[in-house]
This record gives structure tokens, C-alpha cells and sequence, in this order.
């Protein structure tokens, strides 16, 4: 699995207009899912994320998890991530798991992301979605399972 993990001030995932998902302070996750991701893999990460230390203590030092802050999470998969441009002008996206194999381990991380006590919004699997987000910071990170 990828993660493109953004620490954010707010935000949101809109299809066709409606807003499906949206959070205050804490994680907007961009998640993709190749092959051979395991529910593992998954696991690794949701508790990676929640105990990152990627929030300002009050020494404005990064020493704080989104466990510590009572953060929110929005996850919004992802496929692109694992979109190859090495060669030629378009994108391969055969390292993408199949919609059918991805959609399970991205429902089981949300789910784990839950079991930590975490809120978690969501977007809509396979869907077209426009993500709003204020990025806070800004702080970026990619976080793999592998």
C-alpha cells in the first residue's frame, strides 16, 4: 500500500456536488492499493498513521500523533498512486490492485483506522470525487507498506 498522508486544517470530498465526506483538523490519506497488499499491510499502516508524530506540541515541535490531538481522518482512495510515467507520455496504472481486490483492503484499513478510535470520513471507491483540503503546514508525507 501507498499513502499520501497531508496534515490539514480542513476538508472535504464532494461527488456530483454532494459532499460525501468532510473533517476539521487532523489526516487527509490518499490511498493506494497494489497486487499483492494484504490485510497486513493494511494493519501496518492505520497504526503507523494514527501514532505518526506529524503534529506541533507546544513548543511548535513536531511531537504529537493524531491520537494526541483528537484528530479526524478523511481517506480517499487513490489507484493513480501507483500510476508508472517512466515510459512515454501516458501513465501504466497495471501496478494498481483490481477494483474488485482494492476496495476490500481500503474498507478493511478504514475499518482498523475506526478501531483506533479515530473519526473517519470517507470518500466513494471507484467514483469521480473533487477533494477540497487547507493543508496545514504544509506537511506531506508518502507512507508504504512495503
Amino acid at each position: 500500500m501507498r499513502i499520501v498522508v497531508q496534515r490539514s486544517k480542513a476538508a472535504k470530498v464532494t461527488v456530483g456536488g454532494e459532499v460525501i465526506g468532510q473533517i476539521e483538523k487532523g489526516l487527509v490519506l490518499l490511498v493506494g492499493v497494489t497486487h499483492d497488499d494484504k490485510i497486513e499491510d493494511a494493519a501496518y499502516l492505520a497504526d503507523k498513521i494514527v501514532n505518526l508524530r506529524i503534529f506541533e506540541d507546544a513548543n511548535e515541535k513536531m511531537n504529537m500523533s493524531l491520537l494526541d490531538v483528537g484528530g479526524e481522518i478523511l481517506s480517499v482512495s487513490q489507484f493513480t498512486l501507483y500510476g508508472d510515467c517512466s515510459n512515454g507520455r501516458r501513465p501504466s496504472f497495471i501496478k494498481a490492485a483490481r477494483p474488485e481486490y482494492a476496495v476490500e483492503i481500503y474498507e478493511t484499513f478504514n475499518h482498523l483506522l475506526r478501531e483506533k478510535g479515530v473519526h473517519v470520513e470517507t470518500g466513494q471507491f471507484g467514483a469521480m470525487m473533487d477533494v477540497q483540503l487547507t493543508n496545514d503546514g504544509p506537511v506531506t508525507l508518502i507512507v508504504e507498506s512495503k
